[in-house]
C-alpha cells in the first residue's frame, strides 16, 4: 500500500514507520456565524488539497478532513486509540495505525 501524508506533520506509527509530509496539505473550508455571547456555530464545506483516488494509495489527513471527505481511501491517525503513545507532557508521539471516518 502507498501512503501519502497530506498533513503538515510527520506521522509516526508505534512500529517505527514514519510518514513524512508530502508538501501538500488537505484542508476543509469553514464558515462561522456571528457570536451569540461567547458561542458561534461552524459549518464545514469543501475539501481542498485532496487528490483524486488512485488504486493502491491511502491519503493521510486530519480527522476533520477525513470526516468531510467521506472517501474510503482517506484515513487519519488513530490518536484516540488506547495504544497511542504519549510523552511526559501528554502529547501523542506515535499511533498504532489509522482510522477511516
Amino acid at each position: 500500500m502507498n501512503y501519502i501524508n497530506l498533513t503538515p506533520h510527520a506521522i509516526v506509527l508505534n512500529d517505527g514507520r514514519v510518514f513524512e509530509p508530502s508538501g501538500t496539505i488537505a484542508r476543509v473550508s469553514s464558515t462561522h456565524t456571528a457570536f451569540d455571547g461567547d458561542v458561534c456555530t461552524v459549518e464545514f464545506g469543501e475539501v481542498t488539497g485532496l487528490p483524486e483516488s488512485s488504486e493502491g494509495t491511502l491519503y493521510i489527513v486530519s480527522a476533520l478532513v477525513a470526516s468531510a471527505a467521506k472517501r474510503h481511501d482517506v484515513v487519519s491517525p488513530a490518536t484516540g486509540h488506547p495504544e497511542a503513545k504519549r510523552n511526559e507532557k501528554g502529547q501523542i508521539i506515535s499511533v498504532p495505525g489509522f482510522v477511516r471516518a
